[in-house]
């Protein structure tokens, strides 16, 4: 009789290690006073574009006990890859999305890239690796700061701030809601669960549970709502008695909705495996892209530039990087771009007593890859054909050294 009820304990055992376990609502649970509408403080405020693509900067802090728990570079890569497919919908799997579900799926036109530029202004990797003497991190946000083993935030108004670790228990992951504490806002993941390469948790190897963990961090509930029958808030997310787990077969009925389609078992706020997730819908696209809106908690990402890599300085300085601020101090911008937003031509002028002659024009993205380059202008109006480029954010530098200028241009 011992024999089998050790069986039944070790088969139960497995069975809670095979079930993804997000931390995100018991975590907003210990701390209450996360309020998830705080404006922004951001001084330079810029409206969103409609469907312009939001590219957000991020910081990896890899806090490690052991060489297992450093996780290479090539896995760090791996995620931010699955991270970029997902909030666009360019992730392999999406066509195994159910046909009574692929009109609500969306591209979110969010993106993301490791930080090419520090808080100090400085060149960046983006990745920070430490090891820490902590066997493992809880709840508690230790692993957030320098003092209690963990490592400190950049600046989250202008980075989003993942921190990979061992967690205690079977937590593979937790956010911050927006508006959070900033030096507690961010995204914790479990080492093993991070990316599709590596020593990986075969139910959580293809890099989901930062999606989902990301989904909160940018509003999103659980799509049950953490209540029997809840709400998300979300309108074309269908109500659902609770999560699913492992892989359903579709349709899943729910005992919360008469509809045929059942439960959107797929979508990445539910609690399926990794292989069994693929969309966020229309909804959910709005209800992330409206936190970067004027007066939204994270519109002081419009003004983070921390993704072009030009704008580092190499000093160990602090300083700001600002769309319309140069490397020197100057009371007006020197060059003005217009129309901003633009569709089909950038017009570029000096201001009063500024030459724009003989300087330098550099057009590039906001991966830093360099789409057009004018060694020297020949007049102080220059003109760009921006009607070939796709929707996005793009970077306008003029000049170099001390005169340098560097304006956000927006094309929707």
């Amino acid at each position: 009789m011992k024999v089998v009820f050790s069986v039944f304990l070790f088969f139960i055992s497995l069975v809670t290690l095979a079930q993804r376990q997000c931390g995100s609502a018991e975590y907003t649970r210990l701390n209450p006073a996360v309020l998830a509408n705080t404006p922004s403080t951001s001084t330079y405020q810029r409206d969103t574009v409609r469907d312009e693509i939001l590219t957000i900067p991020v910081v990896i802090h890899v806090l490690y006990n052991n060489p297992t728990q450093n996780i290479s570079d090539q896995q760090i890569l791996s995620q931010l890859a699955v991270l970029n497919n997902d909030f666009r919908r360019m992730n392999t799997d999406a066509a195994q999305t159910p046909a009574a579900f692929r009109n609500a799926a969306a591209d979110c036109r969010i993106m993301f890239c490791l930080a090419q530029v520090d808080p100090r202004g400085r060149p960046s990797r983006g990745i920070i690796r430490k090891y820490t003497t902590k066997s493992a991190f809880s709840l508690d946000d230790a692993v957030k700061f320098s003092a209690a083993g963990g490592d400190d935030a950049w600046d989250s108004r202008k980075y989003l701030n993942i921190w990979v670790c061992n967690l205690q228990g079977n937590t593979i992951g937790y956010a911050s809601l927006p508006g959070s504490q900033a030096d507690k806002d961010g995204v914790v993941i479990q080492f093993n669960t991070f990316g599709t390469t590596g020593n990986l948790q075969p139910s959580f190897n293809k890099g989901r549970t930062a999606t989902h963990e990301v989904g909160h961090w940018l509003g999103l509930k659980h799509i049950w709502g953490d209540n029997a029958c809840g709400s998300d808030g979300i309108e074309d997310t269908p109500p659902q008695a609770g999560y699913n787990i492992n892989c359903p077969v579709f349709p899943r009925m729910s005992t919360c909705s008469s509809d045929a389609s059942g439960d959107m078992f797929m979508n990445f706020m539910d609690y399926t495996n990794d292989a069994c997730m693929n969309l966020f819908t229309h909804g959910q696209k709005k209800k992330m892209r409206g936190l970067f809106a004027v007066g939204g908690p994270r519109n002081s990402f419009m003004s983070s530039f921390a993704c072009d890599s030009t704008l580092a300085t190499g000093a160990d300085l602090p300083v700001t990087v600002n769309p319309t601020t140069p490397s020197v101090d100057v009371s007006r911008p020197i060059v003005t771009a217009f129309p901003n937003p633009v569709v089909q031509t950038l017009i570029i002028t000096a201001s009063e007593g500024y030459t724009l002659t003989g300087k330098s024009i550099v057009l590039t993205n906001t991966n830093g890859v360099t789409l057009k380059r004018i060694q020297q202008a020949n007049s102080d109006r220059v003109q760009l054909d921006m009607s070939s480029y796709p929707a996005g954010i793009y970077l306008i530098q003029v000049g170099v050294g001390a005169e340098r200028q560097v304006q956000k241009i927006v094309k929707p």
